[in-house]
């Protein structure tokens, strides 16, 4: 099953795809997430070309595990993209995902201050790796 991660933010959407066995996820990119009828058209797009069964979309929550803003407002985007997709899509705890990807652009050499679409999409495959590794 190919699953899709996507990491909300109000300029770019990063985006992570599995492999088809479900193991392991890799960075795919980002997509503008203005005007919003592209936005919606392009991640359609990927869903198909892609093959993917289930979208993982990361939540901010709070350190102690509340939920904030942020939060409500990732929510009601799920619920819009929910309308224009036929696959389900599963709310992920983000927390520190873009810590982790940051850390690890900057472990393998890269410039993280000017490379922001780099970690959103890096940012999608950490947490759609944390995903994978706790699937059953």
């Amino acid at each position: 099953m190919r699953i899709m991660a996507l990491d909300y933010g109000t300029r770019r959407v990063g985006v992570a795809v599995s492999d088809e066995l479900g193991m392991l996820a890799r960075p795919l990119g980002y997509l503008p997430a203005e005007p919003r009828e592209r936005f919606l058209e392009e991640l359609r797009r990927l869903v198909r070309e892609q093959g993917v069964q289930r979208i993982i979309v990361g939540v901010p929550r709070n350190m102690d595990g509340t939920y904030g803003p942020a939060a409500e407002k990732v929510r009601a985007w799920m619920e819009e993209l929910r309308q224009v997709l036929d696959v389900p899509l599963v709310p992920w705890d983000e927390r520190l995902t873009t810590v982790q990807a940051q850390r690890l652009l900057h472990e393998a050499g890269r410039n993280t201050r000017k490379q922001r679409a780099r970690i959103d999409s890096s940012a999608a495959a950490v947490l759609l790796q944390s995903y994978l590794d706790r699937a059953p």
